[in-house]
């Protein structure tokens, strides 16, 4: 490789991670997930931001409603009970206290948090307010957490499974049907409230005040938490970015709004025929929230017609990629891969990435360490002739360095004429002083692609190979980084041989295995072990190609003694 490739790549190398080793840690991060946090966001945090009906119509209009007061005290005598609804997927636990979601168990995936290590993910909070519902009746507002009385005690989810609630208060009724089906983590909700009146009316959703901690890292889950909407794109706004007690209001129209955590999601879809129909979406950290909150009152706004009427759907599950697709709407992009500026290059490759992983894994049944073996080997068989093609025209600029010298010495005091020269010298070798540099840069999309898919993607979420537990996580012994390091180095000796004595290559020869091995120490193991084998398979090519280097560079070194002027006068000799 030429100084300008080398460049180029490290140049790429430090734009695509600088962000993730300077990005600021949360303080406080530790505390995000546990039960019993002492940070609860009061009821009314954020009602005094939500968007209100216009008076003529259902559609919703940027004014701010009456503030919401504070949660109602529970009636005397009045007792909380959770239905809990069971699948082979997750157990739902639905307080008939509001008919909120307050337990979200899922069973295929494990809690890597110390304290509850090895149990079943529950991904809510103790103190959940998902699918909380409060009502705006022109100035009156009024918070339903009233005691529901549901149609069954606990639930065993078979086929598709309708759980019913009601309450009533004060010429107020509210109805519900929550729909559970066994193989999917969605669940429809139907409703309706009576006595809403002709001007109708608006309904807002709770979905704070975040997600439970269920890994090991909680710092890098916590830089991980936030609010996710979905318009005519996504916009994503980190909870750790909210400044306590101002609320961040996202106006809609939108078809659907998540609050993410690394892996695992709680998500709102509302639209129709003609698109979205969730009003907004606020979102306020509370008042004593630290300087880096992990939690806000998130509530959404669905407006509400004369007949009372409402629907919409809930996921609270893993980001499973392919699931998230299948719900449509851009779902699956709650799960971002790559940084704004980046994403349109990287996540399709991403995407392919993360899909031929998953299908070797299941359909070739390997271990995903073996799965990133044999993709890295796979990657270099398929760049092989790119690779041959880029490191063949460096080799021509290599060949003819001599040359360009020479040109360089002859006419050192005409430019003109260098330049001249050298495009001749150029044409007349074939040489493209560009061609060495963009096929060595095509595998970096792809290890860009792999470090977002180890980032983000839950079907390598505690994949263990040999001494690593887990491929997403960095190596605790430091091993796979220092053999990746150390495979570098190689890499590079062998693509020197035949090369001119340089002092510059010779430096980068020895401080870019060093300074790639430092940034990769706290990068996925998954990502260090493809790496490694990549360049480990990329040897032979580079040995073969050295070779060849080294008999191109010794037949320009005759070609340059020959045209040489001071050789002139002897060959003419020789003829006479």
């Amino acid at each position: 490789m030429d100084r300008r490739t080398i460049w180029a790549i490290l140049l790429m190398m430090a734009i695509a991670v600088a962000p993730a080793i300077f990005l600021k840690k949360p303080r406080g991060s530790a505390e995000s997930g546990k039960r019993g946090s002492e940070t609860a966001v009061p009821a009314d945090s954020s009602a005094a931001h939500a968007l209100t009906p216009n008076r003529d119509t259902t559609k919703a209009v940027a004014s701010p409603p009456p503030s919401l007061p504070a949660e109602s005290p529970r009636a005397e005598g009045a007792t909380e009970d959770t239905v809990r609804v069971s699948s082979p997927l997750y157990t739902y636990g639905i307080s008939t206290r509001g008919a909120r979601l307050v337990e979200a168990t899922l069973p295929r995936y494990r809690s890597m948090e110390p304290t509850e290590r090895g149990k079943a993910a529950q991904i809510l909070p103790p103190d959940s307010k998902l699918l909380g519902l409060t009502l705006v009746l022109g100035k009156d507002t009024i918070p339903l957490d009233w005691p529901f009385t549901a149609s069954a005690e606990s639930v065993q989810v078979r086929g598709p499974t309708p759980l019913r609630l009601s309450a009533s208060r004060d010429g107020v009724k509210v109805d519900l049907t929550y729909t559970f089906h066994p193989d999917d983590y969605r669940v429809d909700v139907d409703g309706r409230v009576t006595g809403v009146g002709p001007n109708g009316g608006l309904l807002l959703v709770g979905m704070g005040p975040t997600l439970a901690n269920t890994e090991a890292n909680s710092t890098e889950n916590h830089r991980a938490l936030a609010l996710v909407t979905k318009h005519s794109e996504t916009e994503r706004t980190d909870l750790a970015g909210l400044k306590p007690g101002e609320p961040k209001t996202v106006s809609g129209p939108l078809e659907w709004a998540a609050i993410k955590s690394k892996y695992f999601v709680t998500g709102v879809l509302a639209f129709d025929s003609t698109g979205g129909v969730i009003s907004g979406v606020t979102a306020t950290a509370p008042p004593t929230a630290g300087k880096r909150p992990d939690r806000a009152d998130v509530r959404l706004s669905l407006p509400l017609p004369p007949s009372g009427t409402f629907s919409y759907t809930v996921y609270a599950g893993p980001m499973e990629y392919d699931r998230l697709h299948r719900i449509g709407h851009g779902f699956d992009d709650v799960n971002p891969y790559g940084w704004p500026g980046f994403r349109t290059i990287i996540r399709p490759v991403a995407a392919g990435v993360r899909w031929l992983l998953v299908w070797m894994h299941e359909h070739l049944h390997l271990a995903y360490g073996f799965v990133l073996v044999i993709f890295g080997v796979l990657v270099r068989l398929l760049l092989w002739p790119l690779n041959q093609k880029a490191m063949r025209a460096n080799m021509q600029m290599q060949a003819v360095q001599p040359l360009m010298k020479d040109i360089q010495e002859r006419y050192k005091n005409d430019p003109q004429k260098v330049q001249q020269e050298m495009f001749k010298l150029y044409k007349e070798h074939g040489v493209n002083p560009l061609g060495g540099c963009w096929p060595m840069l095509l595998p970096m999309p792809v290890l860009f692609a792999l470090f977002f898919v180890f980032q983000n993607s839950i079907e390598l979420r505690g994949a263990s190979f040999a001494w690593l537990p887990d491929l997403s996580r960095p190596d605790p012994l430091y091993i796979i980084p220092v053999i990746m390091g150390i495979s570098m180095f190689g890499l590079s000796k062998v693509g020197q041989i035949g090369m001119e004595p340089n002092p510059q290559m010779k430096m980068m020869l020895y401080v870019m295995p060093v300074m790639m091995t430092f940034l990769f120490l706290n990068f996925a193991s998954g990502l260090n072990l493809y790496y490694a084998v990549s360049n480990i398979a990329s040897i032979p090519q580079q040995w073969m190609l050295a070779r060849e280097r080294q008999k191109r560079t010794a037949k320009a070194i005759v070609e340059v003694k020959t045209r040489s002027p001071e050789n002139k006068p002897a060959k003419a000799k020789r003829k006479a």
